[in-house]
């Protein structure tokens, strides 16, 4: 049975809670990836910001991403999985929290992330799909 480890993208980017949108966005086209681990000071998982995020909840309410810090877009404690969870689990927790990405922690340590993509490459495109189906859910 595969586990989160199996199908995590490895070396997960993360951005500091004190660090401005601006930053996050530009980190982000740099990488090509769509979102981003918050961490603190420790490297401790605080949340995951999108660019969904950055998008929706500060520029097209006209905040200024250059005034706005990470940690002002994160909700509650972050949704994540562990490095040994079955796959199947992780993506039904996926589904259920209705999340794109899930960062996975081996203890403390972030140590990678799944994504939809990841999914489908590791588990099909069935699991993948009623991923996709669950997340667009009202």
């Amino acid at each position: 049975m595969a586990t989160a480890r199996d199908i995590m993208h490895k070396g997960v980017e993360s951005i500091s809670e004190h660090e401005t949108l601006d930053v996050a966005a530009k980190r982000m086209r740099d990488a090509g990836i769509g979102a981003l681990a918050i961490t603190d000071s420790d490297g401790g998982l605080r949340g995951v910001l999108t660019d969904r995020d950055i998008v929706l909840r500060c520029v097209a309410i006209g905040h200024d991403p250059a005034a706005v810090r990470t940690a002002e877009l994160m909700n509650g404690k972050p949704v994540a999985a562990k490095a040994d969870d079955d796959a199947e689990s992780v993506v039904a927790a996926m589904a259920e929290k209705r999340v794109r990405r899930i960062p996975v922690l081996d203890g403390d340590e972030l140590v990678g992330m799944i994504s939809e993509a990841d999914v489908a490459r590791n588990l099909g495109a069935a699991q993948a799909g009623a991923l996709a189906v669950a997340i667009r859910a009202n």
